[in-house]
């Protein structure tokens, strides 16, 4: 093994003489931005390099904020290791990555065996950082493929489901909710989450209006009818109609409206922080980490699952447990769920119905057995 690493080091070290450096955390000096800018051989002038600011901002948010924040950490991690190891994280070895994610599945040290789906997310990673510093990663390669499909025989497990809230769920957390500023904040969220099937990033970026803040992810628009969601997704946008509730106890656009009025919003983000006395909404949006803190708190004040222990509960519900919830009871053609959820394909619609008939097709007695 001494010996494989040497040569991998010789070979890495033969990299190119202009790859960027790592610093201590084990990130690039360098932006993964700084490729945006003017070619060498155009002269520079102070409108072009406004647009470079420009060029940079837009590449930043070429992907999601949790993913690019998922995959920095993923970055710092491999970083890491290899820095631990003597070896150099650029340019790209696909003998060193498979290296690496063999030691993720079984780790040399006291660390936890990463599941499947992480190493899977860690080479995604890998290779968007890679791909950001100038250079291709080639994840087919043998030496990536052939350890990655062995880890994934071995040790791949069926994946963990988040607990569905059904519409009984949906009624008893709200319940538990007060009446005041962040009362009525917390029960719209809880609702429109619900009634849209909403990731819980989503709800957090909405604004009230159009183009009101340059960080958002889509506006509302409230109709005597319901309330029209525009979504900006990854193959762009999208609208999610949420029509009115038999009472204005279980409404969504209800308490959609009731937060709106007694928050005094017109504009900016539609869910935000609220001041220590609970009497004002403040200027900051909302962080999508209160969704989920949201959900497992009320789930556990309603007594939701209450034959397990609190750590079970806790581990079983999440912010993808109010996409499950609609997709699970809604009781209407999978085409409309499917619409709502924004899903490509059925398949991935039903992969979130908990509920779902699975014999609803009994192919055994239809073959004459």
């Amino acid at each position: 093994m001494l010996s494989a690493m040497s040569k991998m080091n010789e070979k890495l070290s033969s990299g190119p003489a202009n790859a960027p450096s790592l610093n201590e955390d084990g990130e690039s000096d360098a932006s993964y931005t700084e490729g945006t800018g003017v070619p060498d051989h155009v002269a520079g002038s102070g409108s072009l390099d406004r647009l470079v600011h420009t060029a940079r901002d837009y590449a930043r948010h070429a992907t999601a904020e949790n993913t690019t924040k998922a995959y920095a950490k993923d970055w710092v991690h491999f970083s890491s290791w290899c820095r631990r190891r003597g070896a150099n994280a650029l340019p790209p070895s696909p003998e060193l990555i498979g290296l690496y994610i063999a030691n993720c599945a079984a780790p040399d040290t006291k660390a936890p065996a990463l599941s499947v789906s992480t190493i899977e997310r860690r080479l995604s990673g890998l290779a968007w950082h890679y791909q950001q510093r100038g250079f291709a990663l080639d994840r087919k390669d043998r030496h990536i493929a052939t350890v990655f499909a062995g880890i994934r025989r071995r040790h791949a497990r069926p994946p963990v489901r988040k607990e569905a809230v059904l519409a009984e769920d949906i009624c008893a957390m709200i319940a538990t909710l007060p009446f005041d500023l962040r009362g009525l904040r917390d029960r719209a969220i809880l609702l429109i989450g619900y009634a849209g099937g909403l990731r819980r990033s989503e709800i957090v970026s909405l604004d009230h209006g159009k183009d009101d803040t340059p960080d958002s992810a889509g506006w509302v628009q409230i109709e005597d009818d319901g309330a029209v969601l525009f979504l900006r997704g990854k193959t762009g946008w999208r609208e999610v109609e949420i029509g009115r509730g038999s009472t204005d106890q279980t409404c969504p656009v209800h308490a959609l409206e009731h937060w709106l009025h007694f928050a005094k919003i017109d504009f900016g983000p539609l869910f935000r922080r609220i001041s220590r006395d609970n009497k004002r909404a403040l200027d900051a949006r909302l962080s999508d980490k209160h969704v989920a803190r949201l959900i497992k708190q009320t789930v556990l004040d309603a007594g939701i699952r209450s034959e397990l222990s609190e750590k079970d509960r806790l581990a079983l519900f999440s912010g993808h447990s109010l996409r499950a919830g609609l997709a699970s009871s809604a009781d209407v053609d999978e085409r409309y769920i499917q619409k709502q959820l924004g899903h490509a394909s059925v398949e991935m619609t039903r992969r979130y119905q908990r509920r779902r008939d699975r014999f609803r097709v009994n192919l055994t007695k239809a073959a004459g057995l």
